[in-house]
């Protein structure tokens, strides 16, 4: 069984920073692939950052590329998103969630999901 689980979430002011990490369980991820997604009040769940945990490949999402990113410590199966100059839209849910072979921007795609830390970034 899977486990991930998030920590690191917070509230905090415009452009400040946060760091939240993925502790993952259960399994062996050297060859999985790992995303953070987030959802805010009232919209779909939307992707934010991926990266392959064996070859460190990673991709962003539009909005957050300069401002997050999204990293991973083999040793520990952890994975974090530092979160820098945050902005009240990056308000949200954020959720890590892990799937066989390469990273997805589809959360569809993913096996395995965390219960989900909250930012708020106040303006």
């Amino acid at each position: 069984q899977v486990q991930l689980v998030e920590s690191g979430g917070g509230l905090v002011q415009t452009g400040e920073s946060l760091r939240l990490s993925c502790a993952a369980s259960g399994r062996t991820f050297s060859w999985y692939g790992m995303g953070w997604f987030r959802q805010a009040a009232g919209k779909e769940r939307e992707f934010v950052a991926g990266i392959n945990f064996s070859s460190g490949r990673t991709d962003y999402a539009d909005s957050v590329k300069g401002r997050f990113a999204i990293s991973r410590d083999s040793g520990k199966n952890t994975v974090y998103l530092q979160m820098d100059r945050l902005k009240p839209e990056d308000t949200a849910v954020y959720y890590c969630a892990t799937k066989s072979g390469l990273y997805s921007s589809n959360p569809t795609d993913y096996y395995y999901w965390g219960q989900g830390t909250q930012v708020t970034v106040s303006a």
